[in-house]
């Protein structure tokens, strides 16, 4: 998996521009199926793929915190909102709530989540391939695609079977 991860962001790069346009054409015309596609794609690669083994998107990016992260993750911790907010979190260039810093804090060395059961959404819904309107993310799955080998795959799985 180290090998994996250490050529991901090259790979990505290679891929970007193509990528790009092929998101740049997916937004125009989604096909009627792309949603069920998606899912397809998404559970057919998380068969093989084991976040455990990976845990690039905690290593190396933070969640947004939504309120209602907050509160529920406090209350696990047995704090107070602000007092987890004020430990934990900064508010970024856009006004969001963000962890101070990476790796993430509540990452184990085993790579198990030490919240995962109350995590953040964009945690629970990370690495957003199997969303609705999965068109309207084609930014952020860009972005994944260099942090998320299994994004990676799924990408490259989608220009296989959508011809656009």
């Amino acid at each position: 998996m180290q090998d994996v991860l250490e050529n991901l962001p090259e790979k990505a790069q290679e891929k970007h521009k193509e990528n790009k346009a092929f998101f740049a054409k997916l937004k125009k015309k989604p096909p009627k199926q792309l949603d069920y596609i998606m899912q397809e794609l998404h559970e057919e690669e998380f068969k093989r793929t084991d976040c455990l083994n990976c845990a690039n998107c905690c290593k190396t990016t933070g969640p947004l915190f939504t309120d209602k992260d907050i509160t529920r993750i406090a209350k696990h911790l047995k704090m107070k909102p602000q007092q987890f907010t004020e430990q934990f979190l900064r508010v970024d260039e856009d006004n969001d709530y963000v962890l101070q810093s990476v790796p993430c804090t509540f990452l184990g060395a085993d790579n198990y989540c030490s919240i995962y059961e109350v995590r953040p959404k964009a945690c629970r819904e990370f690495p957003h391939t199997d969303r609705k309107k999965f068109q309207q993310i084609s930014n952020l799955t860009l972005k994944n695609v260099a942090i998320c080998p299994a994004t990676y795959n799924i990408v490259e799985a989608m220009k296989n079977r959508i011809k656009l």
